[in-house]
Order: C-alpha cells, then sequence, then structure tokens
C-alpha cells in the first residue's frame, strides 16, 4: 500500500495494520522515532498484558512430557497461533516455561 493511501485511510480512522487480527500485537499504536541521523524508525508501543482473573469456567491442563503450548492452544482454543492468550492468561513472560515441567497446571482461558 502506498503511503499516501495509508494515510487516507488513517485520516478517516481506518486501520492499516499489517499485523493479522489473532496477533497478540494487533490493536497496538504504533509510534515513529527520528534518528540523529535522520532515519525515521516505526515501532509498535508497548504491550500492556492485563492481569488474569480465573473465571468460575477456567479450566485447567496438566502439563504431560512433551507438551507444547501451540498444541494445547489448539486442542482448547482451536488455534495453534492462540498460544499467546494461555500465556498471557497465567501470567507468562516466558511462555516456554508453562510447559517445561510434566503435572504442571496451566489454566486455559
Amino acid at each position: 500500500m502506498t503511503n499516501a493511501l495509508e494515510s487516507l485511510l488513517r485520516q478517516i480512522g481506518i486501520s492499516t495494520s499489517s499485523i493479522p487480527p489473532g496477533s497478540r500485537y494487533y490493536g497496538i499504536a504504533q509510534a515513529e522515532m527520528e534518528t540523529s541521523s535522520g532515519n525515521k524508525i516505526v515501532y509498535l508501543r508497548r504491550r500492556i498484558i492485563p492481569l488474569a482473573e480465573p473465571l468460575d469456567d477456567t479450566q485447567e491442563h496438566m502439563v504431560s512430557e512433551g507438551d507444547r503450548l501451540d498444541n494445547i492452544a489448539a486442542s482448547h482454543l482451536g488455534d495453534p497461533e492462540q498460544f499467546w492468550q494461555i500465556a498471557d492468561f497465567n501470567n507468562a513472560i516466558k511462555p516456554e516455561e508453562l510447559t517445561n515441567e510434566a503435572g504442571k497446571k496451566i489454566l486455559l482461558p
């Protein structure tokens, strides 16, 4: 998409993000920074992870040897790319740590 078209779409409130709707970064505002040499760097603003509050119908998953978060997401959420929802729900900074210990219980959103 050309810069002129992107500018026009932004002016009327239409997002031109190349980030797919299922991504954890979808909807995060972009910002721009200019370096001392005049180069412009476009980046995503900080993503704030909301604190998860277990609900009455929250499910648990007991980690088995060899479990992977993407496979758990595929089984329980229907999409392996939604693993980040499980990580966020468990307040995990490093998602891989959720499945590194067999017998550990993780919450499912």
